[in-house]
């Protein structure tokens, strides 16, 4: 009998269905009970006197004499239809005179070399021998971490072509702007630069002419109009899904936050009414607190459903268990809401605009307000005089409070201004 033709096995043959083998218990008469499937020759399930399931294949393998049983997978661990599948694929390599466990063992080592020259894998050991203890370290991190790994972490370096390193810049100008977009260039091209150094096979998909700004475009600064925040407010009430984001974006506003930082916004960092973001996770690496107005603590709303710890990401998709990641794809889908808002009313098309651009807004509606320029330069984040040997995070903490208030009240008049005296502002440059 040639290698691979499956012993008949006559006793318990039957189609093997979910419900059966659920049903299956031990025979005290043996050790242990094989129930023959009908469907796929050989292939069964083992029952040992203890009731452990096992889904095998009984046939005579290549360089075997006699018949033998190998297990194919644990009841429970895989699924009745992909154990069959998977007892067909053996068969179908039995009878062309390979072992199914040299077979596995060969394609379970070329994924592991696969794996180990991912665009993950590169970034990990550029960052451990080119990036840790750089003063810059953690923004080169950052910004493999939110704009690289998320579209390119899973693909082999040897795979990438120059359309893919294209679609992701274009997807963060779209999202964080042009500047941004470059900035990562920069840092992916250090990186594919030093892999190149230690890999003769590999050639980096970067050239000229990738970038997205030029130089007097990296000055350029925008912030909204009144009009035009009132159609981003007015999309984000059309948004459905993801449910977290209108509240996560209004916060970019009303807090004059970066986009991380609002969107990894956590419970654990609020403070009775103050939202302390750890210096951990802030751009000039001190604590920074803002004031938890009534119009923020609206955005910060209440436990989610389906949380089940005692502290929570406040804007999230898993119930509370990961912050807000999907920026682009929601983006997009509120460009198109406000594209479609200002063409029925008969208005030009909107200005590009990114996320960003709401935090210098915020900026602006300050100083129409009358804040104090220092207390509004210290709601950003910014240090006034310099870096200075003591840092108290608590200081101005009533002069900001009032700032965040009366930015909040300003925004109100933007967005329901009386319907005889809307006066149009018009976008103005905040440095």
């Amino acid at each position: 009998m040639a290698p691979g033709w499956p012993m008949p096995v006559k006793k318990h043959r039957k189609e093997l269905t979910p419900t059966m083998i659920a049903r299956l218990k031990p025979d005290p008469s043996k050790l242990r009970l094989w129930v023959a499937d009908s469907i796929v020759p050989g292939f069964g399930v083992r029952v040992t006197e203890k009731g452990s399931k096992t889904f095998v294949l009984r046939t005579r393998y290549p360089g075997e004499t006699n018949a033998s049983r190998r297990e194919i997978g644990k009841v429970g661990e895989i699924e009745l239809a992909d154990a069959r599948e998977k007892a067909r694929n053996w068969l179908k390599l039995i009878g062309d005179g390979k072992d199914p466990a040299r077979v596995e063992d060969e394609n379970r080592r070329s994924q592991i070399a696969k794996d180990a020259t991912t665009v993950d894998a590169v970034l990990d050991a550029f960052e451990k021998d080119h990036v840790e203890g750089l003063r810059s370290g953690d923004q080169v991190k950052a910004a493999f971490a939110n704009h690289v790994r998320p579209r390119l972490g899973d693909k082999s370096i040897y795979d990438l072509k120059r359309s893919d390193i294209t679609t992701m810049l274009n997807e963060i100008k779209a999202d964080s702007g042009p500047v941004m977009a470059d900035r990562v260039l920069a840092h992916v091209r250090k990186a594919f630069n030093w892999q190149m150094i230690q890999d003769d096979e590999f050639k980096s998909p970067i050239v000229r002419g990738m970038a997205k700004t030029k130089p007097k475009e990296r000055a350029r600064k925008r912030s909204l109009a009144d009009d035009e925040i009132r159609d981003v407010w007015a999309g984000l009430d059309q948004i459905e899904q993801p449910a977290c984001y209108p509240r996560y974006v209004k916060s970019l506003l009303i807090a004059m936050t970066r986009r991380n930082e609002s969107a990894r916004m956590h419970t654990d960092e609020l403070e009775g009414d103050l939202w302390i973001i750890p210096a951990s996770r802030y751009k000039n690496k001190q604590d920074h607190v803002i004031p938890v107005t009534p119009a923020l603590k609206a955005l910060i709303g209440e436990k989610p459903t389906g949380c089940n710890g005692n502290s929570w990401f406040v804007f999230s998709t898993t119930h509370g268990a990961k912050s807000f990641s999907g920026f682009s794809k929601a983006k997009k889908e509120l460009d198109r809401i406000i594209a479609k808002i200002r063409k029925e009313k008969g208005r030009a098309p909107m200005k590009q605009w990114q996320l960003h651009d709401l935090r210098r807004t915020g900026r602006s509606l300050m100083s129409r307000a009358k804040v104090d320029a220092d207390h509004a330069e210290r709601c950003m984040g910014h240090v006034i005089g310099g870096v200075r040997e003591t840092y108290d995070r608590y200081e101005y903490l009533d002069e900001k409070r009032k700032a965040f208030e009366a930015l909040a009240s300003l925004l109100d008049m933007i967005l329901n201004p009386p319907a005889d005296n809307v006066v149009p502002m018009h976008a103005e440059a905040v440095g």
